[in-house]
């Protein structure tokens, strides 16, 4: 999988607040899914380097939030 890391950026940097509501009530940190994300963009989105912990949290927190459009 290809990672727009402009996208992930933006993410990171101007929409914290929907991933904070998206790890509501999960168990996970906000800070934890922005950890992941920063990662990728220090390795320009190789996915190989995640962990399997990793991977779990970028699908289920990252990846659905960068496959939602904004303005």
């Amino acid at each position: 999988m290809e990672i727009n890391l402009s996208e992930l950026r933006k993410l990171l940097s101007k929409r914290t607040n929907e991933i904070e509501r998206s790890v509501e009530g999960t168990g996970f940190l906000a800070k934890t899914v922005i950890g992941v994300g920063t990662f990728l963009l220090d390795n320009e989105g190789d996915m190989d380097l995640l962990s399997a912990k990793q991977l779990v949290i970028f699908d289920r927190f990252i990846k659905p939030l960068l496959n939602v459009h904004h303005r």
